[in-house]
């Protein structure tokens, strides 16, 4: 695949995918309602005719075959009404849209990985025309079963009168207006260039003037159903034609709102207008006051004509709010800010400038802080492109907890808090998967099986999930909370006790470590496996996706009253706050975050536990010491405890402290993964999670707090 058909597929998949968010949200919250809104009718229809018409243009035939039939159906209903169908209706129609979903999100989930779409999908379209024939009482329906009153050029019920006949013809050259006779005006619109899909960009724009209720026609009249209008299109635009002034002017209005127009003119029909402006680089579009030159390049000296008025060219500014940047050019953006942090740090850190005088040094110094905010001003910018809000993935969790009502006969509703909270693009990635299997426990396993054992108990019939995300200076936290029967830690131990994962006598472990056991490999607390729970993984996984970007899980609950599961994750993975340490003659990061305090110890401190190993007594708790030039096998001069530093450090529940010969100082230091040849000595294992350049160009290894403790505590 060329560069330019791979171009044409992201975009695709990128807007494809986005209808389908738009869909899924639009019927989860109409189903809330119980009935469909009008102006969510139009919106349904419009969804599946773009994604008809792309798919087409794609030739992904199985995907523009059901998007098809469902703008059949959708097609009469708009045209009927909404309130044609009874309550028993609506309902079917909800569960067919959203099995239509799943089977479009399906199709594009095999173009994404480059599988093999269905090749027949006669079985699921003949379903949608069955309703669509008991909806209708079989009128107006073809052999076929489709619905015969949608063409491939139709936007709206009122047929090709208002696009305008296929076979009007057109002047010779492309350079001339459409043979409308009824027309007196007619706009003459150009797109950007490069942006791909131009036939349907096209009909899209005339969709939005449409359902504005203006009346037009368009040329070419079959931009939508012919891919072969596109190269028409990006040479000579399209055209718009008007009965009337008070049409044209509002039209007018309405395109200065639309997204990917160039430019557009009004054209008198008695003109023929020139081929694309070439507008000027620097000013892409003119002021309506502006008087520029006419349709036929006449000179601005040469006296206007009685029509001048309507021959003159009105480039109107077109609003452009969103652009869509592929994730890859954030990541060099990223990289390159972070060599400038780099940068800057090692030309502020130069061992020359001790050889300036004093008033050399206080004016380079004041450049150099100059630049220092300029550089975090500029670093700041570059993290915050890559944040978007985790509505996205919120808003997926209605639908589960929507089939899952259905499935598991409960009724429930989920509450969401906190939509608009923003985290790094790929960290959204990652947490989809965690969260959607904690709602799904929170479903199955936290909220009473019937409404009589929740009245029983003192509750609502209804049960109620609440998934919120709130900020903090360098996190965010993701809580999933119900009102459930809770969990019990007797259970849970001996659950645990029967699988043999114990670790330690049960009487010595605290309720905190008794719910903990529910997300170690292998548990589960169903007696029988069902659809969504109860074949050993789940709560694992989520640790394991979690603490893969940094974060940390923690679950309390309270029997009877409910659980609430918490993950801390940070808010970007590229750029963090360190605290550098020496251990010999090796330098070290350990991340800000994970250190809660640095001390220094006399020797009458330290204790030995049964297994001889060193502990310190911090806050009324003993914690493990962590030796790291032993741990490491670094030579070092500094190997009494009371001669280094101690550095208290906590990772989720686990919590000790680490011996070090002395602290750097704090710095924002950026995250470089280790190169891929050394993934084979699994260095994450012990405790090392990345590496950062310094100032002087030395590398510091960043130091993972918790895989750390997993090698060099828990393995003692």
């Amino acid at each position: 695949m060329d560069n330019g058909m791979d171009s044409m597929l992201d975009t695709y998949l990128y807007e494809t995918n986005s209808l389908l968010d738009q869909l899924d949200e639009l019927l989860v919250n109409d189903e809330k309602l119980g009935d469909f809104s009008q102006d969510d009718v139009n919106e349904i229809f419009r969804i599946m005719h773009t994604i008809k018409g792309s798919s087409a243009m794609m030739e992904f035939g199985s995907l523009s075959s059901i998007a098809h039939h469902v703008e059949d159906l959708f097609f009469y209903i708009r045209d009927k009404g909404i309130e044609s169908l009874d309550s028993q209706h609506k309902k079917e129609l909800f569960n067919l849209m959203f099995r239509s979903e799943d089977c479009l999100r399906g199709e594009v989930e095999k173009v994404e990985s480059g599988k093999p779409l269905l090749e027949n999908v006669d079985a699921f379209t003949a379903e949608i025309n069955a309703f669509l024939k008991k909806i209708s009482g079989a009128e107006g329906s073809s052999s076929d079963g489709s619905f015969t009153g949608s063409t491939a050029g139709n936007a709206g019920p009122k047929g090709s009168e208002e696009d305008g006949s296929a076979d009007i013809p057109v002047r010779s050259g492309d350079d001339t207006v459409p043979d409308d006779k009824d027309a007196l005006c007619f706009l003459h619109v150009f797109l950007e260039d490069g942006i791909g899909m131009e036939n349907l960009r096209a009909f899209m724009i005339i969709t939005s003037l449409r359902d504005c209720d203006v009346s037009f026609r368009h040329y070419p009249p079959d931009l939508d159903s012919n891919p072969g209008t596109c190269s028409k299109i990006v040479d000579n635009g399209f055209y718009l034609a008007f009965d009337s002034e008070e049409m044209e002017k509002r039209a007018e209005d309405i395109l200065k709102s639309q997204n990917h127009i160039h430019s557009y003119e009004r054209v008198n029909c008695q003109k023929v207008p020139s081929k694309k402006p070439k507008a000027p680089s620097t000013v892409p579009f003119r002021a309506e006051t502006d008087r520029p030159q006419s349709a036929a390049k006449t000179p601005v000296s040469e006296p206007p004509s009685n029509n001048s008025t309507e021959g003159l060219k009105n480039y109107a500014p077109v609003k452009q709010n969103l652009i869509s940047v592929n994730l890859m050019k954030l990541d060099s953006l990223m990289d390159i800010v972070g060599e400038i942090v780099i940068t800057e740090s090692m030309v502020t850190s130069s061992p020359e400038l001790r050889h300036l005088s004093r008033d050399s040094f206080d004016n380079f110094m004041k450049s150099a802080r100059q630049l220092r905010k300029l550089t975090d001003d500029l670093q700041d910018i570059a993290m915050s492109l890559r944040m978007v809000p985790v509505s996205g993935v919120f808003q997926k969790m209605n639908r589960i907890v929507r089939d899952m009502k259905q499935k598991l006969d409960k009724d429930v509703r989920l509450t969401i808090v906190g939509e608009d909270t923003e985290v790094d693009k790929t960290i959204v990635d990652s947490i989809q998967d965690p969260i959607m299997h904690i709602v799904r426990n929170s479903m199955d396993h936290g909220i009473e099986d019937t409404e009589e054992e929740r009245v029983a108990a003192g509750k609502s019939r209804q049960g109620e999930i609440i998934l919120s995300a709130t900020h903090t200076s360098s996190e965010v936290v993701i809580e999933v909370t119900d009102d459930g029967r809770g969990m019990d830690p007797d259970k849970l131990l001996a659950k645990a006790r029967e699988r043999g994962i114990l670790t330690k006598p049960e009487s010595e472990y605290t309720r905190k470590e008794a719910l903990g056991l529910i997300m170690a490999p292998g548990f589960s607390t169903n007696q029988t496996v069902t659809e969504y729970s109860g074949r050993g993984v789940g709560m694992d996984v989520v640790r394991k996706n979690v603490e893969s970007v940094g974060g940390v899980v923690s679950l309390s609950s309270e029997l009877g009253k409910g659980t609430t599961v918490t993950m801390k994750i940070p808010l970007t993975l590229a750029i963090m706050d360190g605290m550098k340490v020496t251990v010999g003659s090796s330098i070290f990061t350990i991340p800000i975050a994970n250190i809660r305090q640095s001390f220094k110890v006399s020797a009458d401190q330290i204790i030995h536990d049964e297994d001889d190993s060193e502990m310190v007594e911090r806050m009324g708790n003993f914690y493990p010491i962590v030796r790291l030039h032993q741990f490491y096998n670094i030579d070092t001069e500094v190997t009494e405890l009371d001669k280094g530093i101690l550095m208290w450090v906590e990772a989720s529940d686990r919590s000790f402290c680490l011996f070090v010969d002395d602290l750097i100082g704090e710095q924002q230091v950026v995250v470089k993964p280790l190169p891929v040849y050394l993934n084979c000595f699994e260095l994450k294992n012990y405790g090392i999670t990345g590496c950062t350049i310094l100032g002087n160009g030395n590398i510091s290894l960043i130091l993972d707090i918790m895989s750390l403790h997993g090698a060099a505590v828990e393995n003692i």
